[in-house]
């Protein structure tokens, strides 16, 4: 059978915010099957659950923020796309913040997190978000499209009008029936200019940011020491947020995702839209063998 997913022991990581420069704790819980992603504020009079959804998206101002009544959780995304990358389909992240540590600016360090605590299969039959028909989304010329595919594959162009960039691919598509999030995406850093980085910290955006968790552009090249971890990281980067964006719609994604100059505000347009016109459905996958994505090993060979 093909399980549902979730961690075996609780773990806690804390770190700073990338906008709100706050420190801020987070502890993964075990789920039980078909929680899905549940995220808790724990740090007000109550505890409040923000389930990881599209409907509940709130702001997309340089990242996904999830928004429940006066609560607030952003910067979810890399989260998200690290849980999405190594099949994790159930657990409870409490928070005691109103943002998400940005880490290292990449999914690693929550991928090691996820590793750590262990991945345990759970006795009920994974599910998957089957999308049935092709759903596009446009901005100005930014687009964000949905095709059926059989598996799951990503496209992404950026476009930059900057020296820098420039030097570097533009595009990349990456087949996760071939090969492994972990291996093609999860160390792919957040990056900005340096020029617009004092703009953002009048605006209360960035004052977390630093060349430890993000990589710095400069008016020639790349200012963090030892330069990109690979040539596309860029790109890949883009592909790292939107499977964390599509990862929101509950389940993990048998279809083909492409993005030219999209962003979170696109990407949650495109999910809403996939959720208006039913242009998908869910299904199980009973067998090993027929799952359309390469998915880590569970490190613990058991069933909860």
């Amino acid at each position: 059978m093909l399980s549902q997913r979730t961690i075996k022991n609780k773990i806690t990581c804390s770190g700073v915010g990338l906008h709100t420069g706050k420190k801020v704790k987070l502890t993964f819980h075990p789920a039980e099957p078909n929680t899905g992603i549940l995220f808790r504020r724990i740090d007000g009079d109550k505890v409040v659950d923000i389930p990881a959804t599209a409907k509940n998206v709130g702001e997309t101002t340089l990242s996904t923020t999830l928004v429940y009544g006066d609560y607030k959780i952003s910067t979810i995304e890399h989260l998200l796309s690290a849980l999405a990358g190594t099949g994790v389909d159930n657990c409870i992240i409490d928070c005691d913040g109103p943002e998400i540590p940005i880490m290292d600016g990449s999914s690693t360090q929550f991928v090691f997190l996820i590793q750590t605590a262990g991945i345990v299969e759970q006795n009920a039959v994974k599910k998957f978000v089957y999308v049935t028909k092709s759903v596009q989304v446009q901005r100005d010329d930014a687009v964000a499209r949905i095709k059926p595919y059989d598996g799951f594959r990503v496209t992404f162009t950026l476009e930059f009008d900057h020296p820098v960039y420039n030097k570097y691919p533009h595009s990349a598509s990456i087949d996760f029936s071939q090969t492994s999030f972990i291996r093609e995406v999860s160390r792919a850093r957040t990056f900005g200019l340096m020029d617009d980085l004092e703009k953002l910290k009048k605006m209360n955006l960035a004052l977390g940011a630093n060349l430890n968790n993000a990589i710095g552009i400069g008016d020639e090249d790349v200012l963090n020491e030892g330069g990109l971890r690979f040539a596309d990281e860029f790109v890949k980067h883009k592909i790292l947020d939107a499977i964390g964006d599509l990862y929101l719609l509950g389940h993990n994604l048998i279809g083909e995702f492409f993005g030219f100059k999209t962003g979170h505000s696109l990407n949650n347009q495109l999910l809403r839209k996939i959720e208006s016109e039913n242009a998908y459905k869910i299904i199980e996958i009973d067998e090993i063998k027929d799952a359309p994505i390469n998915y880590l090993k569970p490190l613990i060979e058991e069933a909860i």
